[in-house]
């Protein structure tokens, strides 16, 4: 069997190689007959599942718990936050009927007109309001705070223009939503969140991002203030990876949530909420891919080895076989538990072996090695990494040590060359001829001052396309002009084009 074709290249149709690459790496595909949703298929979901264990695991350690809500949510909710239903009015799905019946013609199906519900039903967007609405049952004094929960859950955006995993009509996501006592602990809370979405990219996805506030024309609905993480991806757009909000007392007052202090006194309760979402998929893929595929950083491969054997008749397969399994058993030991090295032996005999190593090329699988009746004889066996092609023997006896120094040196080798592409690609820009420019040659982060109002914020996206991603947290002060109107600034902003 041939290999497989090569991807549209990244420098000749961005686009048109994200879309091949997510469907010839197996990761998901378009669902047939629901414009805008996705099926995201085992191999996908595998990455995914894993995002979300190292996820989870870092919820628990800071104290939160899962639990799950309706996936609908009644209208009168959805209507009490003014700036909440203002910010996704345009985006929902409302369920206005619950059952269907025979046509009198027998020509389907329709909506059975007396079947309407009392109230509408919104598909749930995002939970703020049917949690806080169940919080107010919760909270009675300071004793039942914070209150620390996480959701995992799927949400619905009726998006117009769609690309899988970045932006479609339902995704899946975990929203985080918690009450506190007092403004200072719902603010370190919103923090603390950001700082773990943070190192999990950094760690985990091996993608830097920065920190920052957004604007408030950026800002989610309904919230006080709004943290994120931006990326930047490999065609110079940024990526927002995720978000904390810190929500004031917008939804307690909303939804009528108080409590009773220490002091006897009656206090609405403060909240935050936080999330990221399966658009994790399209940073990771976006940050890290080549023009060959896939690559996954180590630590979230569901496959981190992937072993192929190589024979010529069933003598050598006997043989090559058993030491394939003996290579296999020696690289899971390294590890116990979900720490245990994930290893696949590629034994199908409908493929040949230079389609496998292609085939494993394009799925990202961060070390490949291959074995065979010569590499028996010598006691040797090659290694392949995915992300620099570089290629190696070591003795079998040495091969777990060594593939386990490999998946390390992987993984710290994809954030350091995101790294210095963002560096590369980060601009500091002080007039307004030259920002545009440097929104195209190339693409990137530019950091530039900004007068602090929402009318020239307009205006540079109207004109440019370029919006604010965010303010840095560790931007120093640096008093300055703006870029645009020359009036007074006191520190630069981020901007780039995003998706």
């Amino acid at each position: 069997m041939a290999a497989n074709p090569r991807l549209t290249p990244r420098a000749t149709d961005y686009s048109a190689w994200y879309n091949e690459l997510v469907a010839r790496a197996d990761l998901a595909q378009h669902a047939a007959g629901v414009k805008g949703c996705m099926i995201i298929k085992p191999y996908g979901y595998a990455i995914w599942e894993k995002m979300q264990r190292f996820l989870d695991d870092r919820f628990r350690e800071t104290g939160h718990q899962n639990a799950y809500f309706p996936l609908f949510i009644p209208k009168s909710f959805l209507s009490k936050e003014a700036e909440h239903v203002e910010g996704f009015a345009k985006e929902c799905a409302v369920v206005t009927h619950y059952r269907l019946k025979a046509a009198p013609d027998g020509s389907g199906l329709i909506v059975d007109p007396a079947a309407r519900l009392e109230e509408e039903l919104i598909v749930r967007p995002t939970s703020e309001t049917i949690i806080w609405n169940t919080y107010r049952d919760w909270i009675r004094s300071y004793r039942d705070l914070p209150i620390l929960i996480n959701q995992w859950a799927n949400v619905v955006r009726w998006e117009m223009r769609t690309r899988l995993f970045l932006r479609t009509t339902e995704f899946l996501w975990q929203e985080g939503h918690t009450a506190h006592a007092t403004e200072s602990e719902a603010q370190t809370e919103a923090r603390t969140m950001l700082d773990v979405y943070a190192r999990f990219a950094e760690e985990e996805m091996a993608l830097p991002v920065i920190r920052g506030v957004k604007t408030a024309a950026e800002r989610f609905p309904g919230a006080v203030e709004t943290y994120c993480i931006e990326g930047l991806m490999q065609d110079g757009k940024a990526l927002q990876v995720g978000t904390s909000h810190f929500l004031g007392q917008n939804f307690a007052r909303a939804f009528d949530v108080k409590f009773l202090t220490a002091e006897n006194k009656s206090e609405y309760v403060w909240a935050t909420s936080w999330g990221v979402s399966t658009r994790l998929m399209g940073a990771l893929i976006m940050a890290h891919s080549d023009d060959a595929g896939l690559i996954v950083p180590p630590r979230l491969a569901p496959i981190q080895v992937v072993i192929v054997p190589i024979y010529k008749n069933d003598t050598e397969r006997a043989a090559v076989s058993s030491a394939a399994e003996q290579l296999a058993a020696s690289l899971r030991a390294t590890g116990v538990g979900d720490a245990a090295m994930r290893v696949k032996i590629d034994n199908d005999d409908q493929k040949s072996p230079g389609w496998k190593f292609a085939e494993w090329e394009l799925k990202g699988v961060p070390v490949r090695m291959s074995i065979g009746p010569r590499d028996l004889a010598s006691g040797q066996i090659e290694w392949v990494r995915r992300d620099t092609r570089e290629k190696g023997l070591v003795p079998i006896a040495e091969a777990a040590e060594t593939v386990r120094r490999l998946l390390d040196d992987v993984q710290r080798a994809l954030f350091q060359r995101a790294l210095a592409m963002r560096e590369a690609r980060t601009f500091c820009v002080d007039d307004y001829d030259t920002f545009r420019k440097r929104l195209d040659d190339p693409a990137g982060f530019i950091l530039a001052h900004w007068d602090g109002t929402a009318e020239t914020e307009r205006k540079i996206k109207e004109e440019t396309k370029a919006t604010i991603r965010c303010i840095p947290l560790d931007a120093p002060p640096e008093p300055g002009r703006c870029v645009y109107t020359g009036a007074p600034s006191p520190r630069r902003v981020l901007f780039a084009r995003a998706y």
